[in-house]
């Protein structure tokens, strides 16, 4: 081995394996119980079978699975769309106004995540404030609700996910060259078309991430839809806790966690083998 390859073999191993132990081998260990057979009383019997994988013909899977994929893209839609506005003011800013804007974007992350969805629980709550505001102005009817909604879920989402949003975008607006958007400007370019056209652009590897990052932790998110959805608002999250925590059935939660695994990883090898033809 050359001696430079043996120092960047030596530099990278650490985090290989970091990520070997943490990620690969417990993703190896679900998709084996996927293949063993459930136990009566719960738990995981000796011997391999398919039922868990059968199991994942069960026509009310593609409905959350639809559900989730929606949920999901709404809220990372919703995320970016209010994230980039954010990450191009704080970018503007003067360095110690910058820093006082990130440490509003870092503040939510210093109150534990359960208890910042149960104080959602109570602001819409079916006779808390907001709810007898919007009562009050005919934007909601007596009947109506705003907790264990569907609506709810993604506005919890929105609020949890944002600052994974705005924090990349950020780091790439930081490096973005301003002057590009006074030179668009005076080729004719209107502030709009120049936000658009060049500044987005410009930020695209921020983006790419901002999706990453609040796309694939929604797909497994159960906590929210939990604690503010409903009935009809929960997620494939859900379901594998259910199979997990009060079926015992680990078998068809690791089935479950596996096929939504894949899901996440599909786009990813489409288009590393697309860019390889």
């Amino acid at each position: 081995m050359k001696p430079q390859r043996k120092s960047e073999f030596l530099a990278s191993a650490p985090s290989f394996l970091w990520l070997a132990m943490f990620v690969l081998v417990p993703v190896l260990i679900i998709f084996g119980i996927a293949f063993r057979p459930a136990l009566a009383g719960g738990g995981i019997g000796s011997g391999w079978s398919l039922e868990a994988i059968r199991a994942l013909a069960d026509p009310s899977y593609p409905i959350l699975l639809v559900r989730t994929l929606w949920v999901s893209f709404i809220t990372t839609f919703a995320c970016i769309l209010v994230a980039l506005p954010v990450a191009y003011a704080m970018a503007r800013l003067t360095p110690i106004w910058r820093s006082r804007a990130l440490l509003l974007v870092i503040v939510p992350f210093w109150t534990n995540f359960v208890i910042r969805v149960f104080a959602w629980q109570q602001i819409l709550h079916a006779e808390g404030y907001l709810a007898q505001m919007l009562r009050a102005i005919g934007l909601l009817g007596e009947n109506d609700r705003l907790l264990g909604t569907q609506a709810a879920v993604v506005m919890v989402s929105i609020y949890t996910y944002l600052p994974f949003a705005i924090l990349p975008l950020f780091a790439a607006a930081e490096k973005f060259d301003f002057g590009l958007l006074d030179a668009a400007r005076d080729l004719g370019s209107k502030p709009l078309g120049a936000f658009v056209q060049v500044f987005i652009p410009g930020v695209r590897q921020g983006i790419i991430t901002a999706v990453l990052v609040v796309f694939i932790p929604m797909l497994g998110s159960y906590v929210i839809p939990d604690m503010v959805g409903g009935a009809d608002s929960q997620m494939i999250g859900n379901k594998i806790a259910q199979r997990n925590f009060n079926d015992r059935n680990l078998p068809e939660a690791a089935a479950l966690s596996g096929a939504l695994a894949l899901l996440v990883l599909a786009p990813m090898f489409l288009k590393r083998k697309g860019a390889e033809a």
